[in-house]
């Protein structure tokens, strides 16, 4: 009986040893994690202008208020209000017949001074030779010669008093002294107008080029200049500006930056900077507020990357940064301006260097990764406002 126990014993615990050798054969390997997956951005260079979006208002080129040189009754009014005038074109009509009066006063007086002259000619004439053989004296002769400088001078006089009597009369139709768009009449017909008056007859502004004043902080008054020096240097012209409309669409005309302002203005520390914009559509016009978008500063060979592919350490910028084996490294970096949700590189990154966009809560130092590219279209240019 105790040979049978030893023998069932003996059986289970052979069976019990197979099964933990089977079992041992059947455990698998421990388990490796994947790597992680990131989107990887490969740095390129590109062209890289900035520019700042600056509210301005429009004026005129040039505005001309029109003012009577004569007294006198407007009798009628040449032009629509609202519409196109040339140079030279006439305005209003001051009634024209007290200085056509004149005129013919003072022409019936040159007529008269110029009898005198010929008489005070004649006369001397005929007594230069008596006096050179002593048949009237010298005091007479004199006389003579005096009469006719004095009969000379009248001439002169009633000629510049007809001039002037004419260029009253010429005066008397007013005219447009520049082209432009003349703004409503501010007299009416019967109004007796004087070259003393106030306030004007109407207003002339030419728009088919205006000004676009802007204020632009002073600080950015030397990039600026340097723009406009390296324009002038390779076009020869202003630097160009484009002029949004109230929904940030540009109108079709670039103007040109003139000149920026010589003075701090010291209660905001902002400059004047005047454009000059082609208007041939009169769709700027006097008093309008307008954004122009302002060249700042360009880069030939910018890099950029995502404002989302930078972590900070410390307050210090960093980017994780893939080797050639795919490894994760983070590399600290200096950064410039942020437009439009990239930074410019200032420092510490090369062209070629694969940067991590997306999945950095998964990295740490000397990783390897899993990378696919991460799609982006770089603008050429950019707005800072």
């Amino acid at each position: 009986m105790r040979i049978d126990q030893l023998r069932r014993h003996g059986g289970a615990c052979a069976l019990m040893a197979v099964m933990l050798m089977a079992g041992c054969e059947r455990s698998e390997p421990a388990v490796v994690p994947p790597a992680p997956q990131v989107s990887v951005l490969t740095l390129a260079p590109s062209r890289l202008e900035l520019t700042d979006d600056l509210p301005g208002r429009v004026a005129a080129l040039r505005v001309a208020e029109i003012r009577p040189q004569v007294s006198g009754i407007v009798l009628h009014r040449s032009f629509e209000q609202g519409s196109e005038v040339r140079a030279g074109q006439p305005l209003f009509q001051i009634d024209p017949a007290p200085f056509k009066a004149e005129v013919d006063i003072a022409a019936a007086a040159l007529q008269r001074a110029t009898v005198g002259l010929e008489r005070a000619r004649v006369q001397v004439a005929r007594l230069q030779p008596l006096v050179k053989s002593d048949a009237v004296s010298r005091q007479v002769y004199d006389n003579a010669v005096f009469q006719h400088d004095q009969a000379v001078a009248e001439v002169a006089q009633a000629r510049a008093t007809l001039a002037r009597r004419t260029l009253d009369l010429k005066f008397a139709t007013v005219e447009a002294p520049i082209p432009g768009r003349v703004d409503q009449a501010l007299v009416t017909e019967g109004a007796l107008v004087g070259g003393s008056d106030g306030n004007p007859m109407a207003r002339v502004q030419q728009i088919d080029q205006v000004y676009v004043d802007v204020r632009q902080p002073a600080s950015s008054l030397a990039s600026l200049r340097k723009a406009l020096a390296l324009r002038q240097a390779e076009a020869g012209d202003g630097l160009p500006v484009a002029i949004l409309r109230d929904d940030g669409k540009p109108y079709d005309t670039t103007g040109r930056v003139l000149f920026s302002g010589i003075s701090v203005d010291p209660g905001t520390g902002d400059v004047l900077l005047r454009i000059l914009v082609d208007n041939p559509q009169r769709d700027l016009l006097p008093g309008m507020f307008v954004r122009a978008r302002v060249p700042r500063t360009s880069y030939a060979d910018a890099l950029t990357l995502p404002q989302q592919a930078v972590v900070r350490v410390g307050g210090q910028p960093q980017v994780w940064t893939l080797d050639g084996n795919d490894q994760a490294s983070l590399k600290p970096v200096e950064l410039g301006e942020l437009v439009d949700r990239c930074y410019r590189v200032g420092a510490g990154l090369e062209a070629g260097q694969k940067i991590v966009v997306e999945g950095m809560d998964r990295l740490s130092e000397g990783v390897p990764v899993a990378a696919r590219d991460w799609p982006v279209s770089k603008p050429t240019a950019t707005t800072m406002r």
